[in-house]
């Protein structure tokens, strides 16, 4: 393949227009329109459709995506081996992650990662929403959630069990739960969208629903009022794992059930080739959570 028509496939499936592509690479729109037309003769399959008013990718354009990137990293990999200004890791790397973890893991990693690599570019999306790493061109995403099945490759970076936990100044007021049960007798900090909590029953999980006067869309807010004593809270290990440490949260465990297991996870798209660029951030990552542990 040409891997001149390879760049323009990843600039309109970016910009999702023929017009703002041509301007970035600098052709015309013609030359653009032929060869995104020379590369789906090439592969036999159409790639977008193309209408007036919107581009978009076919189920095809969006299967060839990740191979496409494939392609143009290994170029960009293979021109920097011989290039003697090159140092370190170069390109864009985009990154999603949930946005507590992204802020007190992430975001202190970033400033060495940018000094040690000159060329190095960073976009970091912090949000708690499952996101489309294909689709929207991540290199990598952070979950912490029990994986589903995917085309996408996963690579585990610590474990990162749920943590039932409260502040000592409410376990002051109130009995610690001994079972279950017990929970339905207390104030129950929950996020918006986890209605139960969630432990393992044996091997077997199990959940119990949970009440209480306060919710929240982030880790964040649940992490403040359970630290000020306000309730019970369910996180996991690394969103209290320094309010544990300075003592301002208690990990209370339970007579009947226990943790339920969980892991950090980076994904990344399916396939073998990793920029230099991503398998840097991730070995970062791993040596900072490993040091803290």
């Amino acid at each position: 393949m040409n891997l001149k028509e390879i760049h323009v496939f990843l600039m309109v499936s970016t910009t999702r227009s023929l017009t703002q592509a041509a301007r970035r690479l600098e052709m015309t729109p013609m030359t653009v329109s032929r060869r995104l037309a020379a590369l789906e003769e090439t592969l036999g399959v159409r790639l977008l459709h193309r209408t007036t008013r919107a581009i978009s990718l076919t189920p095809e354009g969006e299967a060839f995506l990740p191979y496409a990137h494939t392609l143009a990293e290994a170029e960009q990999g293979a021109l920097g081996l011989f290039s003697p200004q090159q140092q370190g890791a170069s390109g864009l790397l985009r990154i999603t992650a949930p946005s507590g973890f992204g802020r007190r893991t992430i975001m202190p990693l970033l400033p060495a990662l940018l000094t040690a690599n000159p060329a190095l570019r960073i976009d970091l999306q912090l949000s708690d929403e499952i996101t489309d790493i294909v689709g929207l061109g991540y290199d990598v995403a952070i979950r912490i959630a029990p994986l589903r099945d995917s085309n996408l490759i996963a690579r585990k970076i610590a474990d990162n069990p749920r943590i039932l936990c409260a502040a000592p100044s409410y376990l002051e007021r109130h009995n610690a739960p001994r079972v279950l049960q017990d929970l339905a007798h207390h104030a129950c900090l929950r996020l918006t969208n986890v209605l139960q909590w969630s432990f393992l029953d044996g091997e077997q999980p199990t959940s119990i629903s949970v009440e209480g006067r306060f919710s929240s869309s982030n880790v964040e807010g649940v992490r403040a009022l359970c630290t000020a004593g306000m309730g019970l809270a369910q996180l996991t290990a690394w969103d209290v794992r320094d309010e544990l440490h300075r003592g301002e949260l208690v990990a209370i465990a339970l007579e009947d059930v226990s943790p339920q297991k969980l892991a950090i996870w980076a994904l990344f798209p399916s396939h073998r080739y990793l920029p230099t660029r991503v398998t840097l951030f991730l070995d970062a990552l791993q040596r900072s959570m490993g040091e803290t542990v």
